[in-house]
């Protein structure tokens, strides 16, 4: 099973119908062989109350000891036979439910590796968790249907026709009677998708919110925000316990009536066979025949009723599966247009909507006096958004994008940062010697960090680095890409966390590290401005003026007033 979950497959993406189709022909074998147990399970059930009337009929005449002995061995190996399919189909389906639950886990995770920086922009993190804790388990459960739900049409099948050799009026009232039973139930289903899917909604909307509010809580605190979020939280609780009392209402309906009407109309049924074995139209033998056929249609009545709920709920899952699925990167290989090789040796990159270009082996600065547009240009050449932006005269989109991220990284300022050690966070998807860890945290001017925990570079970071600060996260991230050793690093506001002292030997050590290397900033800092190779200033997107920092200050006044004000803030640090 192992090697399918590496590959789980090409999903089918156009419905939720399809979706969940596709979960069960990935496993034919497996599904034929549920199907298959399911049937032979159901069908035998009809057994024992053949083997009774007979033993009823047979059995109990005077003289006839050996046949009722033989109707009751044959009544105990049914029961064994019984024992033993049950067995075999509830381990078969707990398969396929595993099977379709993890191919579908595989599946998400794949895709949410190839949306990468796309992803918290389209999808929250509640989502996600709704997706990875309820919607799955949801659409493992459906297939069940596969199984029992197989069996029960045959059962269904052939009591009718056991049903037909004992009288043709039974047969006819149960053959008409199921389906009406299972017509009843159809309404209810159409209603529980409906409230299913906006409980699910909001179930999302919620869990985001609780994602928002664990990340954010130390700023909340600071901010004393945290009444207001947790008053607001409350709020959106109180909605989705409403609206999770009317998914409960059609589910107890639905539940109920499951169970209540095959009673009733097992009791409507034993009336009318007590009739006709009281006008003697009927043997006793076949009165209680009738009796256990009926009693065993129960079982794939509700398996009828049962699997039309969890069809309903699977559905309503595999949508929100699918719609996850759907989404695109933003800036995907488009399979329509040729690919072109990346330049063999380093490239100028360029952006034509902001007029930026970064020469190979320097080190650029972008500076504008809102920071969202210097970080939009990194998105455009680091091919995170689509743009004409060119690499070495060539399209950037029309290079492979498994060239790009291999050759251009873009350090972003809110990158995540998985939970493990501090050595396994920042080694990335290699291992590394110590000595090159070692020259990347003292490039990032982390080495604090890394002697301020109880165990170096061994000890445990949270998910997020919820157990850093703000300015060790940072600098944390910055570890990470210098070890990658990219041909071209983009760095959005790598020092914004940092106090003026380790942003001056951060910006030091940074230049030398990267010497001969292309490297990318964003930043108003002065400390980290005066030491790049060439400034970009842009104002309104586009490029201003071009120079180095010095240069920049003498002519440009735009530029000359923006960081002033930056260098007047670390003048200010400094002194203290």
């Amino acid at each position: 099973m192992s090697g399918a979950y590496m590959n789980p497959g090409e999903p089918d993406r156009r419905g939720a119908a399809r979706y969940l189709w596709w979960l069960a022909a990935s496993q034919p074998r497996r599904i034929a062989a549920g199907a298959t147990l399911g049937s032979l399970w159901m069908i035998a059930l009809t057994l024992p109350p053949f083997l009774l009337s007979h033993a009823i009929d047979d059995g109990l005449r005077p003289g006839r000891r050996d046949a009722l002995l033989g109707w009751t061995a044959a009544l105990l190996g049914v029961g064994v036979l019984n024992a033993w399919l049950a067995i075999m189909r509830h381990r078969t389906m707990t398969r396929i439910r595993t099977d379709a639950a993890l191919r579908t886990v595989q599946t998400v995770v794949e895709h949410a590796t190839r949306l990468g920086a796309t992803l918290p922009r389209r999808v929250t993190a509640g989502e996600m968790v709704t997706i990875g804790f309820g919607d799955v388990a949801m659409m493992a459960g459906t297939l069940t249907v596969t199984g029992p739900g197989v069996g029960a049409v045959l059962s269904y099948a052939v009591v009718a026709v056991l049903l037909l050799t004992i009288s043709p009026l039974l047969a006819v009232v149960v053959v008409l009677g199921v389906p009406v039973l299972v017509l009843l139930i159809g309404p209810l289903l159409g209603r529980l998708r409906a409230v299913e899917t906006s409980y699910r909604a909001q179930q999302s909307e919620l869990a985001a919110r609780v994602a928002d509010m664990v990340g954010g809580l130390r700023v909340l605190g600071g901010l004393g925000g945290k009444d207001a979020y947790a008053t607001r939280y409350r709020r959106g609780s109180r909605r989705l316990s409403t609206e999770g009392y009317r998914v409960g209402a059609v589910t107890s309906w639905i539940q109920a009536l499951g169970v209540g009407l095959p009673a009733l109309f097992l009791a409507a049924v034993t009336w009318l066979s007590a009739r006709m074995a009281a006008q003697g139209t009927i043997s006793a033998g076949d009165l209680v025949a009738v009796y256990g056929y009926v009693a065993v249609l129960v079982v794939p009545v509700s398996f009828f009723i049962e699997g039309g709920y969890d069809v309903s709920r699977g559905l309503v899952a595999a949508r929100r599966v699918t719609h996850f699925l759907n989404l695109r990167p933003e800036a995907a290989d488009d399979t329509g247009t040729a690919r072109v090789a990346a330049p063999a040796e380093p490239s100028t990159l360029r952006d034509p909507e902001s007029g930026v270009e970064i020469e190979p082996g320097m080190m650029t600065a972008l500076v504008s006096a809102r920071p969202e547009e210097t970080a939009a240009v990194v998105d455009r050449v680091g091919r995170f958004a689509r743009s004409a932006a060119t690499w070495g005269g060539v399209r950037l989109d029309a290079v492979a994008l498994t060239d790009v991220r291999e050759r251009i990284l873009v350090a972003d300022n809110e990158a995540d940062l998985f939970s493990g050690t501090l050595r396994a966070v920042v080694e990335g998807r290699s291992e590394r010697r110590d000595e090159a860890i070692a020259e990347a945290v003292r490039t990032a001017v982390a080495d604090d960090i890394v002697q301020g925990l109880p165990g170096g570079l061994d000890s445990a970071i949270d998910a997020q680095g919820r157990n850093l600060s703000g300015g060790q996260r940072q600098r944390v991230r910055l570890v990470r890409a210098l070890l990658a050793e990219p041909e071209v690093l983009l760095a959005v506001e790598p020092t914004s966390a940092v106090d003026a002292h380790t942003e001056a030997a951060l910006a030091a050590r940074l230049h030398a590290t990267r010497a001969g290397r292309t490297t990318v900033v964003t930043s108003t800092s002065p400390l980290l401005l005066d030491h790049a190779d060439a400034v970009c200033y842009l104002a309104d997107g586009r490029v201003a003026a071009v120079g180095t920092h010095q240069e920049l200050l003498a002519s440009t006044a735009g530029y000359r007033e923006l960081v002033s004000r930056g260098a007047e803030e670390d003048e200010g640090v400094l002194g203290r």
